[in-house]
Formats: structure tokens, sequence, C-alpha cells
């Protein structure tokens, strides 16, 4: 009687053991960072992202976006943004898998625009900044290896909620993001 309930004793212990050491691995991988590989290369945009993970599907986080160039294409689209959003998963993996996403976005940028003041007189160039927010949905996938490395993909769109006569009214959010999950 006593070797069994020594057997059964070890079992649960060892048992105990696994699933404890099971919470907290999951407890510990759910940080990410990550940068946007897309925007850096094609717009000059440092767009880096930080994501903690409530649940195996959910999880909330926020973008920060700032240009680096003077002469950018999307000048006007935005020159800073802070974008705070929360992700719902669809997968049975944690937190891995289709999402979709719900975002605010406090954005910033340059508008130009020409006015014309007379009749007779040719129109004048006129450069203003703008600051503005939004709200948006977005989509996207995320894989992640074993080890930690992350990519995902995502593609939004929102709109500018604040009433300016010239500027931006849609936002876009997406890319190709790389990072690290901790």
């Amino acid at each position: 009687m006593k070797k069994i309930t020594l057997a059964i004793f070890c079992f649960t212990l060892c048992f105990l053991t696994y699933a404890q050491e099971d919470t907290v691995d999951k407890a510990l991988d759910k940080n990410e960072v990550k940068l946007n590989a897309t925007n850096l290369i094609i717009f000059s945009y440092l767009d880096g992202s930080y994501e903690y993970l409530i649940n195996e599907e959910s999880s909330f986080g926020v973008g920060l976006l700032a240009s680096f160039s003077e002469e950018e294409i999307f000048d006007e689209y935005r020159t800073f943004s802070i974008t705070p959003y929360y992700r719902q998963y669809f997968s049975k993996k944690y937190a891995k898998g289709f999402f979709v996403e719900g975002f605010g976005m406090l954005n910033s940028g340059k508008q130009e625009y020409s006015i014309v003041e007379g009749p007779n007189q040719s129109p004048r160039r006129v450069k203003e900044t703008y600051t503005d927010f939004a709200l948006g949905l977005s989509i996207g996938g995320k894989f992640v290896t074993s080890r930690g490395f992350v990519a995902e993909i995502y593609l939004g769109i929102g709109r500018n909620l604040l009433e300016n006569d010239f500027f931006v009214e849609i936002v876009g959010r997406g890319g190709v993001s790389l990072g690290y999950r901790f």
C-alpha cells in the first residue's frame, strides 16, 4: 500500500511540476516587439510596435511611426502617428494566425494646397501641418516560430474624425513586420 501511495504521490508531483512549467512558459511569452520592414524600406518611415498578449485569443499594443525624410512622396499623408490597437485572433494556437484589429490613431502630417486670392492672381502654394485622430479596422496574419521570431502581415484603413477642410480624411495601416516574442 505504501508503494502505491508513493507512486501516486510521485506521479502527481511530476504532473504538477510539468503543468506549472507550461504555465510559467506561457506567462513569460506575453510580450512582442516588432519593426515594420515595409515602411522602413519603401517609405522611409521608422514604424515600430509593442504588443502585450492578454490571452490565447487577444492582445493589445501600440505602434509608433515617424518619418525621417524631408522629401517623402507621401509627406502629406503622415509624418508622425501613435496607434493603440486591440487584436482578436481566430486560431487554435496561442495568439497566432488570422486576426482582426481595431485601432485608434493620433496622426500628424503636412498638407500642401493652392489658394487663389483674386480673379487675376496666380495660385499660391501653401503648406500647413495638421493633427487628427482616426478610428479604423485592420486584418492580418501572424506567424511565430518556436524560438520566438515573429512575422506578420496586415492591412487596415481608418477615417480621421476631426473636421478639417483641406486635410487627409483616410489613413492607412499596414505592412510586413518582423520581431521577437519574449
